[in-house]
């Protein structure tokens, strides 16, 4: 198949082409071989099913996984990635997209909020935040942080921190 789907390879056979068309019509997509092998071999395993048929991975079809194939194809990156008729070919047995996840709200990193809790706290004690670079703080959990590398890291990092996170650093008084 793969030498027929050459340019040129049809030229002056006309009928071959016909009978390739007969036989599948997709037979030289503009998508690639193996993801049409995977849709045929998919089309052939639910042929005789009535409504959606379910594959469950580790079905395999002339040794091809095409549980885990078509799992892959619905979710939202892949799905968008395939080309229309790629789609259309999908949804015939019933493979649809799956929703995408919802957006997690972007929040302040878990250190940002350990390390800076200590910080505060130790603020009216030590009345500034200058902390030494080797200071580090226990906190409730037994936990380590490393607070003077941490406030080291957000100033050399300062163009590269979140808007929300500048007012916050510099409320106390850290530069």
């Amino acid at each position: 198949m793969s030498n027929l789907r050459r340019a040129g390879a049809l030229d002056g056979h006309p009928e071959w082409e016909t009978a390739l068309k007969e036989v599948d019509e997709d037979w030289n997509p503009s998508w690639s071989a193996d993801w049409q092998r995977h849709y045929a071999a998919l089309r052939e395993l639910v042929a005789e099913e009535e409504g959606q048929a379910e594959v469950l991975p580790g079905v395999t079809v002339h040794g091809m996984d095409n549980g885990k194939w078509p799992a892959r194809q619905r979710t939202p990156k892949v799905w968008q990635a395939l080309t229309d008729g790629q789609r259309e070919r999908l949804e015939q047995p019933g493979i649809t997209p799956l929703a995408p996840a919802p957006e997690q709200p972007t929040r302040a990193s878990t250190t940002f909020e350990r390390a800076w809790r200590p910080s505060r706290s130790t603020e009216p004690a030590q009345g500034s935040v200058k902390v030494p670079r080797a200071h580090a703080e226990l906190l409730e959990d037994r936990a380590e942080v490393r607070l003077g590398v941490w406030i080291m890291n957000q100033k050399t990092r300062r163009a590269k921190l979140a808007t929300d996170k500048l007012p916050a650093l510099a409320a106390p008084g850290l530069e």
